[in-house]
């Protein structure tokens, strides 16, 4: 985590000494990918913004932020977020899942609903969606990228829920 120690100003006993308000943590648990490696035009050439993947390792989807729900989509697969800090986050889980209709999957919050960071979002089956065909990369996309110098992801390669994924600069 040097990227984050040195920007929050983390102490060597995991203290933070800086302002965390342009952090988005972790909605899910699994390894991380750079958005140019998802097979989808739309997020891999940052279409609808910056942010990074993950491949789900767990079937669970929790806020990434304190926030509002400004959407969970009809299908369920995916949730947009107003957070407190002011950026638009959608998460998408996993690719061309619209198809499911929200079979494996199960919404926890509606919209309006107002969330605080670690709060359960979603769940979804892992495996029966892989059995359908389908990719679970899910892309973690700041909607509102160019409100930002720069949107930064983690320089790990594995995240549990919680963990610091994205720090957005002003």
């Amino acid at each position: 985590m040097g990227l984050f120690r040195k920007i929050l100003g983390t102490k060597d006993k995991g203290e933070s000494t800086g302002d965390i308000d342009n952090i988005i943590y972790s909605p899910l648990t699994g390894e991380v990918r750079p958005l140019s490696t998802v097979n989808d035009l739309v997020f891999s050439q940052e279409m609808m913004g910056k942010g990074v993947a993950v491949m789900p390792t767990v079937g669970r989807v929790v806020a990434p932020c304190d926030g509002e729900v400004i959407s969970v989509f009809r299908t369920l697969h995916a949730v947009t977020i107003k957070a407190a800090n002011g950026a638009d986050i959608i998460i998408h889980v996993g690719l061309e899942t619209v198809a499911l209709d929200g079979k494996y999957y199960e919404a926890h919050v509606e919209d309006g609903a107002h969330i605080k960071k670690g709060d359960l979002l979603l769940t979804f089956d892992i495996d029966k969606i892989k059995e359908e065909g389908y990719d679970m990369v899910t892309p973690v996309i700041v909607t509102n990228s160019a409100d930002y110098q720069s949107v930064d992801k983690t320089e790990e390669n594995e995240v549990k829920d919680g963990d610091l994924l994205i720090n957005l600069i002003k």
